[in-house]
Protein backbone atom coordinates (compact mmCIF):
# COMPACT_ATOMS: atom_id res chain seq x y z
CA UNK A 1 0.00 0.00 0.00
CA UNK A 2 3.24 2.45 0.69
CA UNK A 3 3.83 1.90 -3.12
CA UNK A 4 0.30 3.18 -4.03
CA UNK A 5 0.50 5.97 -1.46
CA UNK A 6 3.75 7.44 -3.38
CA UNK A 7 2.56 7.18 -6.55
CA UNK A 8 -0.26 9.16 -6.05
CA UNK A 9 2.15 12.05 -4.34
CA UNK A 10 4.41 11.75 -7.24
CA UNK A 11 0.97 12.05 -9.60
CA UNK A 12 -0.18 14.86 -7.46
CA UNK A 13 3.32 16.67 -7.46
CA UNK A 14 3.87 16.34 -10.67
CA UNK A 15 0.34 17.38 -11.84
CA UNK A 16 0.75 20.83 -9.41
CA UNK A 17 3.67 21.57 -10.92
CA UNK A 18 2.59 21.31 -14.46
CA UNK A 19 -0.41 23.70 -13.60
CA UNK A 20 2.20 25.99 -11.80
CA UNK A 21 0.74 25.97 -8.78
CA UNK A 22 2.66 26.36 -5.83
CA UNK A 23 2.62 24.53 -2.66
CA UNK A 24 1.15 26.86 -1.06
CA UNK A 25 -1.59 27.96 -3.58
CA UNK A 26 -2.78 24.34 -2.84
CA UNK A 27 -2.33 24.39 0.81
CA UNK A 28 -4.56 27.59 1.01
CA UNK A 29 -7.32 26.20 -1.23
CA UNK A 30 -6.99 22.61 1.09
CA UNK A 31 -6.92 24.76 4.26
CA UNK A 32 -4.36 22.99 5.28
CA UNK A 33 -0.71 23.89 6.44
CA UNK A 34 1.85 23.81 3.82
CA UNK A 35 3.58 20.91 5.89
CA UNK A 36 0.54 19.02 5.92
CA UNK A 37 0.64 19.41 2.14
CA UNK A 38 4.20 18.56 1.76
CA UNK A 39 3.62 15.40 3.62
CA UNK A 40 0.84 14.75 1.31
CA UNK A 41 3.19 15.33 -1.95
CA UNK A 42 5.93 13.41 -0.61
CA UNK A 43 4.18 10.52 0.20
CA UNK A 44 4.78 10.55 4.08
CA UNK A 45 1.05 11.38 5.00
CA UNK A 46 -1.98 9.32 3.09
CA UNK A 47 -3.84 12.32 1.02
CA UNK A 48 -7.50 11.30 2.67
CA UNK A 49 -10.04 10.92 -0.53
CA UNK A 50 -11.75 14.19 0.45
CA UNK A 51 -8.46 16.16 0.29
CA UNK A 52 -7.49 14.04 -3.38
CA UNK A 53 -11.09 14.88 -4.75
CA UNK A 54 -10.41 19.11 -4.08
CA UNK A 55 -7.22 18.27 -5.34
CA UNK A 56 -8.31 16.73 -8.59
CA UNK A 57 -10.94 19.83 -9.01
CA UNK A 58 -8.14 22.59 -8.34
CA UNK A 59 -5.53 20.67 -11.11
CA UNK A 60 -8.84 20.35 -13.61
CA UNK A 61 -8.45 16.29 -13.85
CA UNK A 62 -10.64 13.61 -12.71
CA UNK A 63 -9.91 11.43 -10.02
CA UNK A 64 -9.28 8.52 -11.72
CA UNK A 65 -6.68 10.06 -13.15
CA UNK A 66 -4.47 10.74 -9.19
CA UNK A 67 -5.71 7.15 -8.32
CA UNK A 68 -4.57 5.28 -11.66
CA UNK A 69 -2.63 7.26 -13.25
CA UNK A 70 -4.86 6.94 -16.63
CA UNK A 71 -7.57 9.33 -17.84
CA UNK A 72 -11.08 8.62 -18.06
CA UNK A 73 -12.23 8.67 -21.44
CA UNK A 74 -16.31 7.15 -21.14
CA UNK A 75 -18.77 10.29 -21.64
CA UNK A 76 -21.76 8.91 -22.30
CA UNK A 77 -21.83 6.20 -19.78
CA UNK A 78 -19.59 3.74 -17.82
CA UNK A 79 -20.25 0.94 -16.28
CA UNK A 80 -18.79 -0.96 -13.24
CA UNK A 81 -19.16 -4.40 -12.35
CA UNK A 82 -19.80 -5.81 -8.96
CA UNK A 83 -16.37 -5.46 -6.91
CA UNK A 84 -14.80 -4.50 -10.11
CA UNK A 85 -14.50 -0.58 -8.94
CA UNK A 86 -10.40 0.85 -8.42
CA UNK A 87 -10.20 0.05 -4.81
CA UNK A 88 -8.59 2.37 -2.55
CA UNK A 89 -7.56 2.26 0.78
CA UNK A 90 -7.31 5.79 1.81
CA UNK A 91 -7.81 6.53 5.20
CA UNK A 92 -6.46 3.21 7.42
CA UNK A 93 -10.40 3.28 8.72
CA UNK A 94 -12.12 3.41 5.44
CA UNK A 95 -11.73 1.31 2.42
CA UNK A 96 -13.12 3.09 -0.81
CA UNK A 97 -14.08 1.38 -4.20
CA UNK A 98 -14.21 3.84 -7.00
CA UNK A 99 -17.57 3.31 -8.85
CA UNK A 100 -17.16 5.29 -11.91
CA UNK A 101 -13.14 5.92 -12.59
CA UNK A 102 -13.11 5.50 -16.29
CA UNK A 103 -16.35 8.47 -16.83
CA UNK A 104 -14.38 11.92 -17.76
CA UNK A 105 -15.97 15.32 -16.39
CA UNK A 106 -17.55 13.95 -13.35
CA UNK A 107 -19.93 16.70 -10.77
CA UNK A 108 -19.65 13.74 -8.05
CA UNK A 109 -17.34 11.08 -7.15
CA UNK A 110 -19.11 7.83 -6.18
CA UNK A 111 -17.67 4.80 -3.54
CA UNK A 112 -18.40 1.57 -2.12
CA UNK A 113 -16.89 2.30 1.13
CA UNK A 114 -16.34 -0.29 4.05
CA UNK A 115 -15.57 0.25 7.53
CA UNK A 116 -14.81 -2.06 9.68
CA UNK A 117 -15.08 -2.23 13.64
CA UNK A 118 -13.46 -0.43 15.81
CA UNK A 119 -11.85 -1.58 19.47
CA UNK A 120 -14.46 -0.65 22.24
CA UNK A 121 -13.92 2.88 23.27
CA UNK A 122 -11.67 3.76 20.02
CA UNK A 123 -13.19 6.70 18.06
CA UNK A 124 -12.68 7.30 14.39
CA UNK A 125 -10.71 10.38 13.10
CA UNK A 126 -13.13 13.56 11.72
CA UNK A 127 -11.76 14.92 8.33
CA UNK A 128 -14.00 17.79 6.39
CA UNK A 129 -13.58 18.70 3.05
CA UNK A 130 -15.50 21.15 0.64
CA UNK A 131 -18.72 20.47 -0.67
CA UNK A 132 -21.46 18.20 -0.35
CA UNK A 133 -22.18 14.71 0.92
CA UNK A 134 -24.16 11.76 0.08
CA UNK A 135 -24.00 8.19 2.02
CA UNK A 136 -26.58 5.36 1.94
CA UNK A 137 -26.53 2.48 4.23
CA UNK A 138 -25.91 -0.75 2.16
CA UNK A 139 -25.13 -3.34 4.88
CA UNK A 140 -24.40 -3.01 8.65
CA UNK A 141 -24.96 0.05 11.17
CA UNK A 142 -22.91 3.37 11.56
CA UNK A 143 -22.50 5.98 13.59
CA UNK A 144 -22.01 8.58 11.73
CA UNK A 145 -20.08 12.27 13.73
CA UNK A 146 -20.87 15.59 12.14
CA UNK A 147 -20.93 18.90 13.80
CA UNK A 148 -21.43 18.03 17.83
CA UNK A 149 -23.94 15.77 16.47
CA UNK A 150 -24.43 11.57 16.98
CA UNK A 151 -26.39 10.12 14.07
CA UNK A 152 -27.26 5.99 13.63
CA UNK A 153 -27.78 5.10 10.36
CA UNK A 154 -28.94 1.27 9.89
CA UNK A 155 -29.49 -0.64 6.25
CA UNK A 156 -31.19 1.33 4.36
CA UNK A 157 -30.81 4.51 5.98
CA UNK A 158 -28.86 7.74 4.25
CA UNK A 159 -27.48 10.95 5.31
CA UNK A 160 -26.85 14.15 2.82
CA UNK A 161 -24.89 17.16 4.59
CA UNK A 162 -22.24 19.91 3.97
CA UNK A 163 -19.17 18.31 4.35
CA UNK A 164 -17.12 21.13 5.36
CA UNK A 165 -17.65 20.30 9.06
CA UNK A 166 -16.09 17.37 10.60
CA UNK A 167 -17.38 14.33 10.06
CA UNK A 168 -16.48 10.53 10.84
CA UNK A 169 -18.59 7.25 10.03
CA UNK A 170 -17.77 3.98 12.89
CA UNK A 171 -19.39 0.48 12.55
CA UNK A 172 -21.55 -0.80 14.61
CA UNK A 173 -22.21 -3.70 16.54
CA UNK A 174 -19.09 -4.74 15.92
CA UNK A 175 -19.54 -5.58 12.38
CA UNK A 176 -18.43 -4.11 9.13
CA UNK A 177 -20.41 -1.77 7.32
CA UNK A 178 -20.92 -0.85 3.74
CA UNK A 179 -22.05 2.39 2.05
CA UNK A 180 -22.48 4.13 -1.21
CA UNK A 181 -20.78 7.62 -0.88
CA UNK A 182 -21.33 10.23 -3.31
CA UNK A 183 -18.79 13.63 -2.70
CA UNK A 184 -20.03 16.52 -5.02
Amino acid sequence: MQEKIKEIADRVRELRELSDFTVRDMAEYLQVSEETYEKYENGSEDIPASILFEIAQKLRVDMATLLTGEEPRMNIFTVTRDGKGVSVERRKQYKYQNLAEKFIHKKAEFFIVTVEPKPPGAKPETNSHPGQEFNYVLEGSLKVYIHNNEIILNKGDSIYFDSSYKHAMEALNGETARFLAAIM
